[in-house]
C-alpha cells in the first residue's frame, strides 16, 4: 500500500500586536454603558457625602424652622393657615420626611410662622437635630434625582459623554449642594420647572406621553414656588412649538380629493391652521394639568380648603399685577399668597453687594453674585455650551429649550426687591449644566479634552470647599474665606454654623464671657451657648469675646459698627462667624 507523509501546512502569520490605545478604547466601548452608570454612581454619591454632611452639621438656616413646623400642622392638623406665601407641595415633601423622626407638637398652636418653628424645634421636647435631618432627606433626595434629569436631558443632546459632563457640573455645583442639603423650596421648585422643559423636548417626538407630564412636573413647580410663575408661556409655548414639530404633516395635499384637482397651497394652509389650533390645544393641556397638580396640592392638606385671610397681611394688589391674580385659576390661599408675595417686593430691603450697603434693588446683583460664586470653570462651560447652541446646526432647534427658560427666569428674578443670594437664580447651573455640555457637539478633540480639564477644575474647586459650600465663592474673589467681603445673607451666613460654634467656644474658649450677635433661627442657649447682646450694652462693658454673623458686620451700623471698631479679629467658624476679641 502506498505510503502518504504528512503535508506540512505553513503556520500562519501572528497578527500584529493591537496598539494599547486602540486596545482600552475597544475596552472602553465595549463597556460603556456599565462604565456610564459606574460614572453616575460616583458623581452622585460624591454629591450625596456633601449635602448628607451639611444635614447633619448645619443648624437650621432662617426659612427651615418655618417649613418644618408648616409641614408638620399640614399633615396633622390639615390647615393652611401658616405660611401662605408660599404653596403646600414643597412643605408636603418636607413633611415626608420629618414624620419619620416622629416629633412632637401640641396642636391649636396660635403664633407666628417663626415662632411655630421654634416650638417645634426647641420648645416641645425634641432633638432638632434629629427632626432637621428627616426634613432635609427628601429634598437630598429630590436633588440627586434631578442630577439623573441633567444627565438624560445632556444625553438626548449630546451622548453619554455630554450626558456625564453636565451631571459632573451639577454634581460639584457649590451652590446645588448647598441649598439641596436644606428643607426649603428653592431647589424643589427649580427640578420641577426643568423636569417640564426635559417633558416638553422629548415631546417632539412622542407627544402623548411626554406632555402629561410635562403639565405635571409644571404644576408642582408652581405648587412649591411661586417664583416659577413666569415658566408658565415658557413651558407652555415650548408644548406648543413640540406638538407642532411632532404632527407637522410631510405631504401638501388633500386628503381624499383627487390631485389634479387639490389646491396644494390652499390644502397646506388648511393643513397648517388646523395644527397650530391642535398645537394649541395641547399647550392649553397642559396648563390644564399643571392647574389640576395646584388645586390638588392644596386640597390634599384640606380637602374642605378652609382659608382666611383674616390676620394674615395679605395687602391689596392693584394694576396689572392685581389683575394676574384675579385672572389665574388657582385656589383662593394661592391668590392671597401671590398678593403677600407682591406685598413683600414693595418693601424696602437693604442689599449688601462688594462692600456697599443700599436700599431697594440692584438690577446687576444676581449676574454679580453668580460671577462670585460660581466656579471659574462652570462659568466658561457656560458661555461656550451655550455658544455651540446657538451656532452648531443639529443643536439649535434646543437652544430656545435650554437658553429661554432660565434667561426668562433670570430676567424677572433680577427685577425683584430680595437681593439675598443666588437661591432666586439656582436654575442657572441646573439648565447651563445642560447647556455646558453641548460644547462636546463640535466633535473636535480639542473640545473633548477642553471640558474634562474644565470640569475637573469644577471638581477641585469644589471638593476644597467641603464641607463649607454655602459661603462658596471661586478662586478669583478669594474663596469661601472672602464671600463675606463681597455678598451677604443666604450667600455666606443664613444661619447654618450656630452648632459648629458652641463646639468652638467649649474647645477654644472654655468660661470666657459671649457676647453674641447671631443671624438665624436657632436658639443659642440649647447648644450650649451662653451670651449677652453686646448692641444693648454699653461700650465699655463689652469685653472677653465679641461673636457676630457675617452678614451683621455687614450691614453694621451705629453701636454694633462701633464696638468692631474697637475689636481685633481673632477667629472665625465656617466662614460665617467670626470672633473678636474686645
Amino acid at each position: 500500500m502506498p505510503t502518504f507523509l504528512p503535508v506540512r501546512r505553513p503556520r500562519a502569520a501572528a497578527p500584529p500586536p493591537a496598539h494599547p490605545a486602540r486596545t482600552v478604547a475597544a475596552v472602553l466601548r465595549r463597556h460603556r454603558r456599565r462604565l456610564t452608570a459606574v460614572t453616575v454612581c460616583v458623581l452622585l454619591a460624591q454629591m450625596a457625602l456633601g449635602m448628607v454632611t451639611g444635614a447633619l452639621r448645619q443648624t437650621p438656616t432662617i426659612d427651615e424652622p418655618v417649613y418644618a413646623g408648616t409641614a408638620l400642622v399640614y399633615v396633622r392638623e390639615h390647615s393652611l393657615r401658616f405660611n401662605p406665601e408660599h404653596p403646600p407641595l414643597g412643605k408636603l415633601i418636607i413633611a415626608g420626611g420629618e414624620v419619620f423622626a416622629r416629633p412632637r407638637l401640641a396642636p391649636g398652636f396660635d403664633g407666628d410662622q417663626g415662632a411655630l418653628g421654634r416650638r417645634l424645634l426647641y420648645e416641645s421636647g425634641n432633638d432638632p437635630w434629629r427632626v432637621m435631618f428627616w426634613a432635609r432627606l427628601p429634598v437630598i433626595v429630590l436633588t440627586l434625582l434631578f442630577g439623573l434629569v441633567v444627565f438624560g436631558f445632556a444625553r438626548d443632546l449630546t451622548g453619554p459623554l455630554g450626558g456625564l459632563a453636565a451631571l459632573a457640573l451639577y454634581a460639584f455645583s457649590p451652590d446645588l449642594i448647598a441649598h439641596g442639603t436644606l428643607a426649603t423650596l428653592d431647589v424643589p421648585a427649580v427640578g420641577f420647572v426643568l423636569v417640564s422643559v426635559w417633558a416638553v423636548w422629548r415631546a417632539r417626538a412622542r407627544p402623548l406621553p411626554y406632555l402629561p407630564l410635562a403639565g405635571l412636573s409644571l404644576g408642582a413647580a408652581l405648587a412649591t414656588k411661586m417664583n416659577t410663575l413666569p415658566a408658565i408661556p415658557v413651558v407652555l409655548g415650548l408644548a406648543a412649538w413640540s406638538y407642532f414639530t411632532a404632527r407637522r404633516p410631510q405631504g401638501t395635499v388633500g386628503a381624499g380629493r383627487p390631485r389634479e384637482t387639490a389646491d396644494p397651497a390652499a390644502t397646506a394652509r388648511r393643513t397648517r391652521l388646523r395644527m397650530l389650533l391642535r398645537a394649541a390645544g395641547a399647550a392649553a393641556g397642559v396648563g390644564l394639568v399643571a392647574v389640576a397638580v395646584v388645586w390638588a396640592a392644596y386640597l390634599v392638606v384640606d380637602p374642605r380648603l378652609r382659608w382666611s385671610a383674616a390676620g394674615q397681611g395679605v395687602p391689596q394688589v392693584h394694576g396689572l399685577r392685581g389683575l394676574l391674580v384675579r385672572v389665574l385659576p388657582f385656589p383662593e390661599p394661592y391668590r392671597d399668597g401671590m398678593r403677600i408675595q407682591f406685598g413683600f417686593e414693595d418693601e424696602p430691603w437693604q442689599g449688601f453687594l462688594f462692600g456697599h450697603v443700599y436700599t431697594g434693588n440692584r438690577w446687576y446683583y444676581l449676574p454679580a453674585a453668580l460671577l462670585v460664586k460660581t466656579p471659574l470653570g462652570m462659568l466658561a462651560l457656560w458661555a461656550a455650551g451655550a455658544a455651540a447652541l446657538l451656532t452648531v446646526g443639529r443643536l439649535r432647534p434646543a437652544a430656545a429649550y435650554v437658553l429661554l427658560p432660565p434667561a426668562v427666569l433670570l430676567v424677572v428674578a433680577m427685577d425683584g426687591a430680595r437681593d439675598f443670594g443666588t437661591r432666586y437664580a439656582l436654575f442657572m447651573p441646573v439648565f447651563l449644566a445642560v447647556a455646558a455640555a453641548c460644547v462636546i457637539a463640535s466633535r473636535r478633540r480639542w473640545a473633548y479634552g477642553a471640558v474634562a480639564a474644565l470640569v475637573a477644575f469644577v471638581a477641585v474647586s469644589s471638593l476644597r470647599t467641603y464641607p463649607f459650600y454655602l459661603p462658596y465663592s471661586n478662586e478669583a474673589f478669594g474663596g469661601p474665606a472672602k464671600t463675606r467681603l463681597r455678598l451677604h445673607d443666604a450667600n455666606v451666613d443664613w444661619g447654618q454654623d450656630l452648632g459648629r460654634l458652641a463646639d468652638r467656644l467649649r474647645e477654644r474658649y472654655p468660661g470666657e464671657k459671649v457676647w453674641l450677635v447671631y443671624k438665624g433661627s436657632g436658639v443659642p442657649s440649647w447648644y450650649g451657648i451662653h451670651a449677652a447682646d453686646p448692641r444693648r450694652a454699653g461700650p465699655q462693658e463689652v469685653h472677653g469675646l465679641l461673636v457676630v454673623s457675617d452678614s451683621s458686620i455687614a450691614k453694621a451700623r451705629g453701636r454694633l459698627a462701633l464696638l468692631l471698631r474697637d475689636s481685633r479679629e481673632v477667629d472665625e467658624v465656617g466662614h460665617s462667624i467670626t470672633l473678636f476679641r474686645r
